[in-house]
């Protein structure tokens, strides 16, 4: 293409793939990203995240990285230095990219670090929303909603609307659509909150959602062989002794929030159609991650175990005019990695780094065909790694207050014991194992348990795909462990060259190398213009 298309990344926080009504969901309401996959884009059924948690997950998708590939495994961990992004990369190549705040892969206490980034920076402010119609809707501590993170149904405003920060960043993003620069195109980045927890939403959206169609709630009977985390957070959750119907209540709140969500892409997916820039437009919708939303008895998210409701998320993508398309849902592996390699290859834009993405371009053409034989996810920490816990947002080790909504998790994954241990997946189509560091590894035929509730890793019968999986997720590390910098460095200084070569040269290339020297000239420059006699 000889004209740069605009990109328009859609980017809802921790929306579970079977949020998505097309994904078969019966309860769920999202009708314009059905229509939108039916008919203009290519939905990903078994698309997956690199990490469960915000940060990991953008820093990767935003690279083309794995988080092991920096580190960047913990929501404290982000962007720095010479790291590069999809957003960087673009502006470099001339667009004028506009993003909202509120980011999760650039670190805040870098001076000029989002205008390194983007052209312009959306900080909101405009929001008036108010707050849940149940005025304590956590309960005392040691309750069973304490920990819950459900709100329920949002109070309006004398408009009868709840106008959020989300509402403020589509609106701030729609402006930006009908004022674009004429000369340049177009990279809009829009990070919402919904429908991360807490679990709230206002009307019509609280109260649409048929509780009778929601599907049927994953619960566990035997934790042996589970993750310890898991079992921990179902214990301090104390959310065990909620009934279907409360759960449901929660699960049709958090569907209600993914409704808004529908309503606001479509909003947005509008402005482009109004500006006549639609067709022109290369469109991702994805989450960094998913959401327990009540399976297995757990709220909220983990940062180190694999279920599907966490690592499945949904993703979309309508490439611009002049890109082959089969629009519907397509059945191959991707992951969010792959965002990064598409965006670039629809810009055209060469990647300053090494990347592990594949352009989408041939499968959003052919949904058939296969992207990917296995996809990948990680997280976690070591013993030793004490700086790169979660608590470190919130004080030193045992000062986590139990009355902080993020208690259960925190206190878990900072402790001493197995529940924060370094895990990393392997999927394939059939099959997913994940290596646990400190405790059992897990094996699941996800053919006939698509729940995870069944831990086959002693099972005889999968001893050959467990073998497999093993060598195939070394070969992964070994390919992604690290990257070497496109930027290479000199082995010798200038003055290093003309010490050893001060000899060799005449009177006058010695005071020309030294002058060269102290006006800064690089060293291969200086080598290459004064030659011993």
């Amino acid at each position: 293409m000889s004209k740069k298309p605009h990109i328009v990344i859609f980017n809802p926080d921790q929306m579970r793939s079977d949020a998505l009504h097309h994904m078969g969901n019966e309860a769920a309401i999202t009708p314009f990203l059905d229509t939108f996959a039916k008919n203009d884009a290519v939905s990903f059924r078994y698309a997956y995240c690199q990490n469960p948690v915000c940060t990991p997950s953008r820093c990767s998708f935003f690279t083309g990285l794995y988080p092991h590939t920096y580190g960047q495994r913990t929501i404290s961990h982000m962007l720095h230095g010479d790291q590069s992004s999809l957003l960087m990369e673009l502006k470099e190549a001339g667009y004028h990219v506009w993003m909202n705040a509120r980011n999760d892969f650039l670190p805040a206490q870098v001076p000029g670090i989002f205008d390194k980034h983007a052209t312009e920076t959306y900080y909101g402010g405009k929001a008036t929303g108010k707050g849940p119609e149940n005025p304590n809707p956590r309960g005392e501590l040691g309750s069973d909603t304490f920990y819950s993170f459900y709100n329920g149904r949002l109070q309006l405003d004398e408009d009868g609307k709840n106008y959020s920060n989300d509402d403020d960043n589509v609106d701030a993003a729609i402006e930006r659509i009908k004022t674009r620069p004429e000369d340049k195109p177009l990279c809009i980045f829009l990070g919402l909150n919904f429908p991360h927890p807490p679990y709230q939403v206002e009307e019509p959206y609280f109260s649409a959602i048929d509780r009778s169609k929601l599907p049927e709630r994953l619960t566990v009977e035997e934790w042996e062989k589970r993750p310890s985390l898991e079992k921990g957070l179902y214990d301090i959750f104390n959310m065990g002794g909620w009934s279907e119907a409360r759960w449901n209540e929660l699960r049709a709140c958090y569907l209600g929030m993914c409704m808004k969500v529908d309503e606001q892409f479509c909003r947005l997916c509008q402005s482009l159609k109004d500006e006549g820039i639609y067709d022109d437009t290369a469109i991702f919708f994805f989450s960094d991650h998913g959401d327990f939303t009540g399976d297995y008895g757990i709220v909220e998210k983990t940062q180190n175990t694999f279920e599907e409701c966490l690592v499945n998320i949904p993703f979309l993508i309508k490439p611009p005019a002049g890109v082959d398309i089969d629009p519907g849902i397509s059945d191959s592996l991707t992951e969010l990695v792959d965002f990064y390699a598409t965006a670039m290859d629809f810009a055209d834009v060469e990647p300053d780094h090494t990347q592990f993405g594949k352009s989408l371009r041939g499968v959003l053409a052919n949904r058939a065909e296969p992207v990917r034989k296995y996809v990948y996810s990680e997280g976690g920490r070591l013993d030793i790694e004490r700086h790169c816990t979660e608590i470190n947002d919130i004080g030193g080790i045992g000062e986590v207050n139990p009355s902080n909504s993020y208690f259960p998790r925190i206190s878990l994954q900072d402790s001493f014991g197995p529940e924060h241990t370094k895990a990393t997946m392997i999927r394939s189509a059939d099959y997913k194992y994940v290596r646990r560091l400190y405790e059992t590894d897990e094996f699941y035929d996800m053919k006939s348990d698509p729940g995870q509730l069944n831990n086959l890793i002693d099972d005889l019968a999968y001893r050959e795909q467990i073998f497999d999986m093993k060598l195939q997720m070394l070969d992964w590390y070994q390919t992604t462990c690290d990257i070497v910098p496109y930027k290479t460095d000199s082995r010798f200084s200038a003055e290093m060259m003309f010490a050893r070569m001060k000899r060799s040269l005449s009177p006058e290339q010695q005071a020309e190398f030294k002058q060269m020297i102290d006006d800064g000239v690089p060293t291969q420059t200086i080598m290459n213009r004064v030659r011993p006699h």
